[in-house]
């Protein structure tokens, strides 16, 4: 492998000042893609797809659909995709994912008329793949899909920028046009400076992302990738994924990829459909998947996953109990603390969002001073996250919180909390919600008690937030 290592690729700010400088160019009203102001939310569809090879397959299909197993259909005949639906949304990530020999990579080819389907349909936004004249079909992946392969699949003889360019080519692009595409699309992926090398010069990695690009180029709206990333060293495809996964935020690309590595289909994925001997057995987000697997064998497949990478704080979050509004009492907060056990309350303002906390003693000394708001003793450094956030970047700010840690919304909202008991449960893979909130030692009730039965100012009316 040359051990030459490219720029660092441009961050997402870069990203899209070069796409739009790109969308400048001379191009038709409509490029091939992007997506009409109507288009339907789903970009591709499988209904009902089946790939029977060798003798008798039409007749194969019937057998499988009634109930027939792979293993019945006899010498001389091999079902490789049985009865696959799928929806993939526009914009999502979609994985494929199963061991060797369980289909996935015969379904990627159907889904652009590589393989013809035996029977079933695929269909692209509105328009079929399968059963279309080869000319309607051809078009059809110069416009709408591209494809990324395992092994580069380079011409050797043509540099960076051709091979990246070549699809274009084939279009019918004019040259200067195509080249400017091209050289924008290899800035994209951290190959810039590397336009004019051919691909014996280059590594693994940066043979992978030529590739990337060359599919980028071609601006279609889906692009399929059949195990993209499997033929690199472990570093250089953790890297790729992150660079994917930077791209697709950047471009909103729909993409289908298919994987046999599992902690690869969980941290890439939108979706995941998980294949066993030809069907898909379960179709779910990473989080569906491993917390709820469909049956025995998804549940082992799922086993040794790095369970704290794919889980989020949303996922295993508890609720928010005690709760306070900013304007209360000292009074009522007390109160909810009693009521909840715990020493200490989330303070939140009328829309929900997170203001701070208050302790028990805090609105104890504030009660026996006769305050009526709790304003003066809220503590606002409070250690939070937001619910997308994964739990393998929770274990410090955990451990160093001596509350629970707050989970927000995208509007800085308090929508639960995340305990370190909660939080150690989920990564042992057993129940999650524990119940379990416990913090310091609250104030002895009967102190508690004796504070709220003494008379003070606004007893009824100081609730509110």
């Amino acid at each position: 492998m040359n051990s030459a290592t490219p720029p660092a690729s441009p961050g997402t700010e870069a990203v899209t000042d070069q796409i739009a400088r790109h969308e400048t160019a001379p191009a038709s009203s409509t490029p091939p893609g992007s997506a009409e102001p109507d288009a339907p939310e789903t970009a591709l569809r499988v209904d009902g797809l089946f790939k029977v090879f060798g003798r008798r397959a039409d007749d194969a299909v019937t057998a499988l659909r009634e109930g027939a197993s792979r293993d019945e259909l006899g010498s001389g005949t091999t079902a490789a995709v049985i009865d696959a639906s799928f929806e993939v949304r526009r914009g999502e990530i979609f994985v494929v994912m199963g061991l060797s020999g369980s289909g996935k990579s015969t379904l990627i080819r159907m889904l652009n008329g590589l393989l013809e389907a035996t029977a079933g349909t695929v269909t692209v936004g509105d328009e079929p793949i399968t059963g279309i004249p080869a000319k309607r079909l051809r078009t059809l992946r110069r416009e709408r899909i591209s494809m990324v392969f395992q092994h580069f699949a380079l011409l050797p003889h043509r540099a960076v920028i051709d091979n990246v360019a070549y699809g274009l080519e084939i279009q019918g692009m004019p040259k200067a046009q195509r080249l400017e595409r091209a050289r924008t699309t290899t800035e994209l992926v951290g190959l810039g400076g590397w336009e004019d090398k051919l691909p014996s010069e280059l590594s693994g990695g940066m043979k992978q992302r030529v590739g990337l690009a060359r599919a980028l180029a071609a601006d279609t709206e889906i692009l399929l990738m059949d195990e993209a990333f499997s033929a690199l060293d472990p570093l250089i495809r953790r890297e790729m994924q992150e660079q994917l996964l930077e791209l697709q935020s950047a471009l909103g690309k729909t993409i289908v990829f298919i994987t046999h590595d599992l902690n690869e289909a969980m941290f890439l994925g939108d979706r995941i459909a998980v294949m066993r001997d030809g069907r898909i057995v379960q179709i779910g987000t990473p989080e569906d998947i491993l917390t709820d697997p469909a049956n025995d064998y998804v549940e082992q497949f799922v086993a040794d996953v790095d369970r704290a990478r794919v889980l989020t704080a949303g996922s295993v979050m508890e609720p928010a109990t005690p709760t306070v509004g900013s304007g209360s009492g000292p009074r009522a907060a007390l109160r909810a603390m009693r009521d909840a056990r715990t020493a200490a309350a989330f303070v939140v303002d009328r829309d929900r969002k997170l203001v701070g906390t208050i302790a028990d003693r805090a609105a104890l000394r504030l009660l026996q001073k006769g305050e009526q708001r709790i304003t003066s003793a809220v503590n606002p450094e409070v250690a939070s996250c937001d619910t997308e956030t994964a739990l393998i970047e929770l274990f410090v700010p955990a451990a160093e919180s001596p509350l629970p840690l707050a989970v927000t919304d995208e509007r800085e909202r308090l929508v639960g909390v995340l305990p370190r008991i909660t939080l150690l449960a989920a990564l042992g893979g057993g129940a999650m919600a524990t119940g379990e909130i416990t913090i310091d030692q609250p104030l002895p009730a009967e102190v508690v008690e004796e504070a709220l039965a003494a008379p003070g100012p606004a007893r009824d009316g100081e609730e509110s937030a």
